[in-house]
């Protein structure tokens, strides 16, 4: 039990390590195949990073306007990530967009240089995320933020379940395997374990069932339209996923969660 427990903080912390600037320890007798096991702990780092910038927030917003505040929770959160999911939504458009067939999508993903397709898709995604942060009720915030850092990891770990990794060199190549039964549950634990955050906000409000099922619906319903929509893409012109697919996805289904909430929030 020692050497299990053990085992598992070791892997946790490579995942915090792996997709953080947060200083882990280093391990000597590190190899590859560790992050394979570690991918069940990458929606626990998004409740981390969600945590960061929930907590930028709430300090910035006491003393500045809640247009800055969420300025300074998404600049939080992207330093302390390094963009490395930006990063992936740039090169997957940039390859999307000026590739013909696969092995030029691939080769244009992997050019470090950011073109303009990237440019945009990077330029809107940011936009749409403050201008969706920005309309949410200031007191909202906090939990939504750390619900959808987790969520939308977990649906970028989902696509690691469904299809097959396509790049040979990359530097998300020690991610590229396919989660065990035991792992995914790990990971669906702690990509859904934030939601209970919405019933303390609202309680109470004291919602109904039928409030609940109209929540849950607006919701999901635009994260499964993404999810679906950029899976087939990927498996369409790759024929599977590559790293920056997964931080794709990431950023995608974080807006969709976001934009769900604020229709709800409408009604």
């Amino acid at each position: 039990m020692i050497n299990f427990l053990r085992n598992e903080r070791r892997y946790m912390l490579l995942a915090v390590g792996f997709f953080t600037r947060i200083p882990v320890p280093v391990f000597g007798d590190f190899h590859p195949d560790d992050l394979n096991r570690a991918a069940k702990y990458f929606p626990l780092v998004g409740i981390l990073v969600g945590l960061i910038g929930a907590g930028a927030f709430a300090f910035a917003s006491k003393v500045l306007p809640q247009s800055l505040a969420v300025l300074v929770s998404m600049a939080m959160t992207i330093y302390i990530t390094g963009a490395f999911h930006e990063d992936g939504l740039a090169d997957s458009a940039d390859g999307l967009g000026g590739g013909w067939d696969t092995e030029r999508i691939l080769a244009i993903m992997q050019d470090s240089r950011l073109g303009t397709y990237g440019a945009i898709a990077l330029f809107f995604a940011l936009l749409t995320k403050y201008q969706l942060l920005n309309a949410l009720p200031a007191y909202f915030l906090p939990f939504v933020l750390v619900i959808g850092h987790a969520f939308s990891r977990l649906c970028a770990l989902l696509i690691m379940t469904d299809l097959d990794y396509v790049r040979e060199s990359g530097k998300s190549k020690p991610l590229a395997t396919k989660i065990k039964a035991p792992g995914l549950l790990v990971a669906v634990f702690f990509g859904l374990a934030p939601i209970p955050l919405l019933y303390l906000n609202f309680s109470p409000v004291l919602l109904s069932a039928t409030d609940w099922l109209w929540l849950a619906a607006c919701c999901l319903t635009p994260v499964v339209f993404v999810w679906v929509w950029w899976r087939n893409k990927i498996k369409r012109w790759l024929g599977g996923y590559t790293g920056d697919c997964l931080g794709a996805m990431q950023q995608m289904t974080e807006l969709a969660f976001y934009l769900g909430l604020l229709v709800w929030a409408q009604q």
